[in-house]
């Protein structure tokens, strides 16, 4: 049997092949897209803001750096980099997605952001491109986690720098055993009410839970060749901000 054949990857709480969740990820994506804000601000009650603007923060996009914001196509990060003068690109794999950032900047009036349909994993632009390069909540939906890392790792200048924001698991006893009822119990009931899919953010809460311990993901980032890795939890650990350097 050959390894792609064998090979199985999570898909919630699935193992499936990985076409298949690459296949199935694109349908959550694309499904979700038209009311993704929406449920972020109805999943943690308008939080995912403060967090965006703290990650913002560590970033310290500067006038003119140019920085890839991956799985980025709603726009909200790229909207607060570009607000700071840089050159920002958008990328996801996902056009509907991609197709509600682009509207957005036009509602709001935000010129000069590059958009493009982009696979983590395969990105198309040459190595040593960007000064900075950005993920948040996208990269537990990609299929070799690793494989978009080394990449990233391939499109920075040296003395570039990565960032990621990711859910993962709060080491806070009691507020643990509240935000697991919570997601388990009541994300899959609003995205029914909200956006009238429950299945898609049954699988996104499932994702989060399957997603590697931060000490893990720490270490995944060293291996695909960044120094100076750091993490910074917030409220326990339920989101962290994931950082290293190419140098």
């Amino acid at each position: 049997m050959s390894k792609q054949a064998s090979e199985q990857v999570s898909f919630g709480y699935e193992d499936v092949a990985p076409d298949e969740k690459t296949r199935r990820v694109g349908a959550v994506f694309s499904n979700v897209a038209a009311k993704y804000d929406v449920m972020n601000d109805a999943m943690s009650a308008g939080m995912h803001r403060l967090w965006k603007d703290k990650f913002v923060r560590r970033v310290k996009p500067q006038p003119g750096e140019a920085i890839l914001d991956m799985a980025g196509g709603t726009g909200d990060i790229a909207f607060r980099m570009a607000a700071r003068g840089a050159e920002v690109t958008v990328a996801d794999i996902n056009q509907e997605m991609l197709d509600v950032g682009i509207e957005r900047a036009l509602d709001r009036g935000i010129d000069g952001l590059s958009w493009s349909r982009q696979n983590a994993e395969e990105l198309t632009y040459p190595s040593r491109l960007f000064d900075a390069y950005t993920i948040a909540f996208g990269i537990r939906n990609v299929t070799h986690i690793d494989k978009a890392l080394a990449e990233a790792h391939r499109v920075l200048k040296h003395g570039g720098r990565f960032y990621c924001l990711e859910f993962s698991t709060t080491e806070w006893p009691g507020f643990k055993d509240v935000y697991d009822a919570y997601s388990h119990k009541l994300v899959p009931q609003i995205g029914k009410l909200v956006a009238g899919d429950e299945d898609s953010y049954r699988y996104l809460i499932e994702s989060i839970r399957r997603f590697p311990p931060m000490p893990e993901f720490e270490a995944m980032i060293r291996k695909a060749g960044f120094s100076r890795t750091k993490v910074e939890p917030i409220l326990g650990g339920l989101v962290a901000i994931h950082s290293g350097w190419k140098i």
